[in-house]
């Protein structure tokens, strides 16, 4: 994966994608896939914004069942068990344990019945997914973390989970690989007309300050809460803000769903990279889109409802390693409470053309953006066949996972990998580990972690740097591998890896410290808080 702006010139396209997040990425992909001309941008790194700020989970959505939307959850199933089989490098199986407690807002028998129609929405499943009641005693042992008094058993049952940032890079990847042209960092600042209809649009590339105009006979609009620059109708979304908070390692191999006690709502406690990742908020936004701030009231919401059910942890702001912030865009609603507004997605069409993508699912976006290539096909009078159902990701073509899993684990043990990070290897990467293991046979320095405490190796690093069309220091340490959530990186360790990607990407000295200070500013990090 190669940034080349110039890609774009004098070119005819059909379709012009502006937002390189989850919708963005499908929709290219697809369009590319059915022999579309397309052109996909973006005014930053690809999943730069809430797709990369998700709960990282591929999944129904159990809340759904409590308003009754069937119809998605049943959606969200169907994509997950598709992802599963197309994906598991990518989309891997993660059990949710639901505590039941002599308070709980919903108590055993009703759990139970959810849990049933839960299942049966997704469809045919293999027994050892389904779900299932735990005594007291045995809850205890699956999460020995929880607070014992007043539990009276619990519930496991089956969803998935993933790296989103990489997963919407994989897309990107593919829709390359099937002709588009895909350029991070260069924004639509204009749409142009012809008679009222849209026909093309003026791209800034934002690395080089080169400006062109581009020809498309349509153009799709993914930016999210960015949507209402091509609309400008902010009456059509609403905008609900979505926090996590990266703790200390409490569950394992099995994740929490737990209900707040300060308002009811549902909340996570998941296993990620060898840590815990704990969210969501839902609030309603109205401030700043291009910078959106995580507050006290959002942390403590968190911390106090986590140390309320968790008898182990007792956390306070210190032991926060990492946050991140996401904003959804919502249909708009009366409700003023965001947690019941719909999650269900629209395409809006605007009296010039344009497509607009509002609401939505990261895990059923795939579904949603094969409708959008439909309309495209049929205003271009190209109609085609859906081309991503069922469709082996890009970086598993051709190759058997069991297979590759077996055989990766095996020649990582002899050039020195650990077994963990080899693992994630395997599900950062796919087939592409090979490249890897070479860079680590011409240089065994590489096999080392970049943090001891994370299954990250320095092969990694240099591959992510040299491969994946990375072209700020924040797009290598926040999306390729997410170090900056995930660890808090010492001046020392942050100009040393600052450094290693310098010699990479030929950044001289003053590059290198203008990517230091846009990183720690982009992130605000406080040099005093890491010490």
């Amino acid at each position: 994966m190669q940034r080349d702006f110039k890609q774009l010139k004098n070119r005819k396209f059909d379709v012009l994608v502006c937002g390189g997040g989850i919708y963005g990425a499908w929709t290219a992909y697809d369009a590319a896939l059915r022999g579309l001309k397309v052109a996909l941008v973006d005014k930053g790194d690809w999943a730069s914004a809430t797709s990369s700020a998700s709960s990282k989970l591929i999944h129904g959505g159990l809340r759904y069942l409590e308003t009754f939307n069937f119809k998605l959850v049943k959606k969200s199933l169907t994509e997950r068990r598709m992802l599963l089989q197309t994906a598991p490098h990518r989309v891997w199986p993660l059990r949710f344990g639901i505590p039941v407690y002599k308070n709980s807002r919903i108590g055993a028998f009703r759990l139970k019945c959810g849990l049933a129609l839960y299942d049966f929405l997704a469809g045919d499943m293999p027994k050892t997914q389904a779900h299932q009641y735990h005594s007291k005693d045995d809850f205890i042992k699956h999460f020995p973390c929880l607070d014992p008094m007043g539990l009276m058993g619990g519930f496991t049952y089956f969803d998935a989970q993933t790296d989103d940032a990489r997963f919407v890079l994989e897309l990107i990847d593919g829709a390359i690989s099937a002709g588009a042209v895909c350029v991070s960092y260069c924004e639509a600042t204009e749409l142009i007309e012809q008679n009222g209809i849209i026909c093309g649009a003026v791209l800034q590339d934002k690395v080089n300050d080169e400006a062109l105009r581009i020809e498309a006979s349509l153009v799709v609009d993914t930016t999210g809460r960015w949507s209402v620059s091509f609309q400008n109708d902010k009456g059509s979304y609403r905008l609900t803000k979505g926090i996590h908070l990266i703790m200390p390692k409490t569950v394992t191999d099995e994740a929490l769903l737990l209900t707040a006690q300060s308002d009811g709502r549902v909340f996570f406690v998941i296993p990620w990279y060898g840590l815990t990742l704990l969210g969501t908020t839902d609030t309603n936004y109205e401030g700043d889109i291009d910078k959106v701030t995580i507050t006290s009231e959002d942390i403590g919401y968190l911390l106090g409802e986590a140390n309320h059910v968790l008898k182990t942890t007792h956390w306070t702001g210190q032991d926060i390693i990492g946050k991140f912030a996401g904003i959804r865009v919502l249909q708009q609603s009366q409700d003023k409470n965001p947690s019941n507004l719909s999650r269900d997605w629209a395409l809006k069409t605007s009296p010039n053309g344009l497509l607009s993508s509002i609401g939505g699912k990261f895990t059923s976006a795939r579904e949603d953006s094969a409708i959008i290539v439909d309309v495209l096909c049929n205003q271009l009078g190209k109609p085609s066949v859906c081309q991503t159902f069922g469709k082996t990701f890009p970086w598993l073509t051709h190759t058997d996972y069991p297979a590759l899993l077996d055989s990766s684990l095996l020649t990582a043990e002899q050039l020195g990998i650990d077994n963990d990070s080899a693992v994630w290897l395997v599900r950062r990467h796919g087939n592409r580990i090979t490249e890897i293991f070479q860079l680590c046979t011409e240089n065994p320095a590489l096999v080392k972690r970049i943090r001891p405490e994370l299954p990250f190796i320095m092969a990694d690093f240099v591959f992510c740097a040299k491969n994946e069309m990375t072209i700020h220091l924040e797009d290598l340490l926040r999306r390729r591998i997410p170090l900056l959530i995930l660890a808090k990186l010492s001046p020392d360790e942050f100009n040393r890896l600052a450094n290693n990607a310098a010699a990479i990407l030929s950044w001289d000295a003053d590059k290198t410290q203008a990517e230091i200070a846009g990183c720690l500013q982009n992130q605000d990090i406080d040099w005093d808080f890491e010490k």
